[in-house]
């Protein structure tokens, strides 16, 4: 308990995802991953907190992140890049041949001797951390990762750049600029102003297909943008919506830029040999918002194209798609892969209910008009909210319990309620006057009796 505490007081905490995935900052892109990492202090400064052992140590533009070994973990550990104040070189002789890799880094603490933040006050003294990495990783192109992002000092220019917005965006209007020079206005204004549009996004056609490097820096910045955009959308919502049809446009606005894309997907060079297990967590995060929309279940295909939409230039196979949804059998993720008996996979809630699903079509089809003619797997989606697809392989395994019964004509598939349960096997002829039997033979009674009244 005392290990638990001293670790909470020093390092900063990093916030989880239901599926054990980093909760990133905006802006903030995953870079690359070791496991099997200890993170432990100087000799003389052991007392500021408690080796941290075997985890999880994730490198980001913004922090480094530990995460715990275990699975059912709430938290996780953080030091932003911020507060590291020195990178040691490693040191190379006939001793560290034979034991584990070492990255040695020094960190700035505030007063209270917690880890520096840039919300905090300035760093008093400082502690050396050692990350020791026990797994396979590749420790050197940790370290040059590792360099590159803390010299980049990407944090600072995401402040910068939100700062900038801030204060232009409170600059007024009048004849002259801030440079001096004279505005141009009326028509000839504003045709100036969209030729400058037109140059300005010319040249940053030019600049984005440059390389690819270029262009994938583009569609990093554009999906960061489409995610603000998103969340501006989603504040506003309750205080804007002025008419049901303003409220319609938002969602789809919503919708569309949810479908934008993953700020940091998952690929096999940042995560390595966590590859297929960091995949299946973040899968396990992004659909929980599509099976909202879905009632619950999602047919695998579809799944695919909509993460592979969404990962943009970072495609991942279906054998890759498939390995991950096996994986979360190991996690505690609210999600899960079915297959159905004839063969067709899908997604789903684990809170989905068949039986649930299963009384709606049975309401369905004890309706008089269902009773007489039946019901299309067409006719269960509108009822169910699903896809067609879906419904079909609903009504397959509600026949399959024996809850249903099945014509096949050249029109297709008709579903139809089973009447046998209630038939009497040693009288047939029998007709009750009760349950759904003597529902049916009314329905089929008056349908009879209004077509002989139209003949005559």
């Amino acid at each position: 308990m005392a290990a638990t505490t001293t670790k909470a007081k020093f390092f900063r905490q990093a916030d989880l995802t239901s599926s054990g995935r980093p909760v990133l900052l905006p802006s903030e892109v995953e870079c690359q991953l070791l496991t099997s990492v200890d993170l432990e202090p100087e000799e003389d400064r052991s007392h500021l907190f408690s080796a941290l052992k075997s985890g999880v140590l994730i490198l980001t533009t913004h922090r480094l992140i530990w995460l715990p070994p275990s699975a059912s973990a709430t938290a996780a550990y953080a030091i932003p890049l911020a507060a590291i104040s020195h990178i040691f070189s490693p040191k190379k002789s006939i001793k560290s041949m034979f034991h584990s890799p070492r990255i040695r880094f020094q960190v700035l603490t505030d007063t209270d001797g917690q880890v520096f933040d840039l919300g905090s006050s300035s760093g008093s003294s400082s502690v050396v951390v050692t990350a020791v990495i026990r797994g396979k990783g590749d420790s050197d192109g940790f370290l040059g990762k590792f360099s590159e992002c803390w010299k980049g000092r990407e944090w600072e220019t995401a402040v910068s750049s939100d700062s900038n917005r801030g204060s232009g965006s409170s600059t007024g209007g009048g004849l002259y600029g801030s440079d001096g020079a004279v505005r141009m206005v009326g028509v000839a204004g504003i045709l100036r102003k969209e030729q400058e549009m037109w140059e300005s996004t010319d040249k940053s056609l030019q600049e984005a297909f440059q390389d690819l490097n270029a262009l994938m820096s583009k569609a990093k910045e554009m999906v960061m943008l489409a995610e603000k955009m998103r969340q501006k959308l989603l504040s506003g919502t309750n205080t804007s919506a002025a008419n049901d049809e303003e409220m319609g446009s938002k969602e789809e606005m919503q919708d569309w830029l949810l479908s934008v894309g993953i700020i940091s997907p998952v690929t096999k060079e940042t995560a390595g040999a966590l590859y297929h297990q960091q995949l299946s967590r973040q899968l396990a995060d992004f659909i929980r918002i599509p099976l909202e929309k879905a009632g619950g279940m999602i047919n695998l295909i579809d799944v695919y194209c909509l993460f592979n939409r969404a990962r943009g230039t970072e495609l991942i196979s279906p054998e890759d798609l498939l390995q991950a949804c096996s994986l979360w059998e190991k996690f505690d993720v609210p999600v899960m892969l079915r297959k159905f008996d004839s063969g067709v996979m899908v997604i789903q809630n684990k809170s989905h209910s068949d039986e649930e699903v299963f009384a709606r079509i049975i309401a369905l089809v004890s309706k008089p008009e269902a009773l007489r003619n039946g019901i299309s797997a067409s006719d269960a989606a509108r009822t169910l909210e699903i896809a067609p697809a879906m419904a079909k392989e609903h009504l397959l395994t509600a026949e399959s319990k024996g809850l249903l019964c099945r014509d096949i004509s050249p029109d297709g598939f008709r579903f139809y309620i089973n009447l046998f349960p209630e038939i009497d096997p040693s009288d047939v002829y029998l007709i009750k006057d009760y349950g759904i039997y003597s529902t049916w033979i009314k329905a089929i009674s008056t349908c009879h009796g209004a077509e002989v009244s139209r003949t005559s």
